[in-house]
């Protein structure tokens, strides 16, 4: 079984992609929008303007970065799945096959920022990274292939912003947001070849689309020292189309139109940073992330498929915690230190897909902050994520046509991320 990335075929054939393969926030959401923010477990993510990748955690950040700045960076993400049948799990034709080894392989979530200072009160920018994403890929004949082979989803989300200065107290910041999603799902059928005979075939589906969406933040700034920034950005409301393909010893024998429609959830953070003294810095953040405007996912097929199938999904409404501090070792360097807890969209293990075997996770980050000259910075941080082991009990209310996939995942996360910052 190969997975690059945690997430599911919840999002079967509704969400898409084109620019990243990896991530790591609870269900498929990628916090790794830049990398210097990594090693604090992004605590403060919408109040630290450390650079101008605060375009996509708050753009009233933007107030604080004058001149011209550009940012830009890539993280790297290694998960592990080992799933374990309990002996329970079903499908409907042939034996249920092996667990599927430990998941796992390399993926990458890039990113790039520009922000500018156009006069004393108005800033504006652009940023470009990938807020959802995913991809994974079992083995052919494992058990619960009549639910997910592979799964594959790619975005690319383009975010210019402007921000406004009222008074050394204020900053407010409003952009929006073009995001683009492509996907390609992949599942064995139970197809009829004759009256009263069935054998086991494949369905592919590739889909594609794009959206528009909006986000907003404000920072407050009480006393030299501490700052209180709030943010929002908004559900996108995808519908995405394409082909699904329905094969059968390797040959086509069925194709049709597919179309999906999914609201991807809208997130507030609540973030607050203190300076303690000349060499301690504290950050915390509180975020809500309103997965509940997925409760289902309707997919329909035309063509000569013609069908509907519903993922009774019910994805609840989630938080996430996170505090950290930097300590500046010297004129050069600064250490880095996070904790997090994410809380999972999924409810329990009859709702848990195949290709989500999600779970709250701790996040465990630490990092460094180097200083070249003046003007420039470099970011190097790390993760590790820690999940309990994780139970499945899944049949989508198919068990006929699904199979059930019982037992468990056991299942963890590295992250690595460099980012490179310079003014001008």
């Amino acid at each position: 079984m190969k997975t690059r990335l945690l997430t599911g075929r919840v999002l079967s054939l509704a969400l898409l992609g084109g620019f990243s393969a990896a991530g790591y926030g609870a269900g498929f959401q990628l916090l790794e929008q830049n990398a210097s923010g990594l090693g604090n477990a992004y605590a403060g993510s919408a109040v630290n303007a450390e650079n101008a990748s605060i375009i996509y955690f708050n753009p009233a950040g933007m107030t604080y970065l004058p001149g011209l700045n550009v940012s830009g960076g890539v993280t790297a993400i290694k998960p592990s799945f080992k799933f374990r049948n309990d002996d329970r799990s079903t499908v409907p034709l042939g034996a249920v096959g092996p667990n599927g080894g430990d998941a796992g392989s390399w993926g990458v979530v890039p990113n790039a920022y520009l922000s500018w200072q156009i006069n004393p009160q108005w800033f504006a920018g652009v940023g470009i990274g990938a807020p959802f994403g995913l991809m994974t890929e079992y083995d052919d004949n494992w058990a619960g292939r009549f639910h997910s082979r592979k799964f594959d989803i790619r975005t690319i989300n383009i975010n210019p912003s402007v921000a406004y200065k009222a008074n050394d107290q204020w900053s407010f910041g409003f952009g929006v947001n073009w995001q683009r999603i492509d996907a390609e799902y992949k599942l064995a059928q139970v197809l009829p070849v004759a009256p009263g005979v069935f054998m086991p075939g494949d369905a592919r589906v590739k889909m594609h689309g794009d959206a528009w969406g909006w986000n907003a933040g404000v920072i407050f700034q009480p006393t030299e020292a501490t700052r209180i920034g709030l943010s929002y950005r908004s559900k996108i409301k995808h519908s995405a189309k394409g082909d699904t393909d329905i094969d059968l010893n390797g040959t086509t024998v069925r194709s049709g139109q597919a179309r999906a429609d999914v609201d991807l959830p809208d997130t507030f953070v609540l973030s607050a940073m203190h300076q303690l003294n000349s060499r301690w810095t504290l950050l915390g953040d509180v975020s809500w992330t309103g997965w509940s405007s997925i409760p289902k996912l309707d997919i329909h097929s035309g063509g000569n498929i013609n069908a509907t199938s519903s993922l009774d999904l019910r994805f609840r409404d989630t938080w996430r915690a996170a505090i950290g501090a930097n300590y500046r070792v010297d004129e050069r360097w600064t250490w880095k230190v996070g904790v997090a807890i994410d809380q999972s969209p999924i409810r329990s293990a009859e709702y848990r897909p195949t290709s989500l075997p999600d779970n709250n996770r701790l996040w465990l980050s630490t990092g460094v902050q180097y200083r070249h000259g003046a003007n420039t910075t470099i970011d190097l941080g790390y993760t590790y994520l820690h999940l309990k082991d994780t139970p499945i009990n899944n049949d989508n209310g198919e068990p006929a046509r699904r199979g059930l996939v019982s037992g468990e995942y056991k299942s963890s996360g590295h992250i690595i991320g460099l980012q490179v910052s310079s003014r001008f």
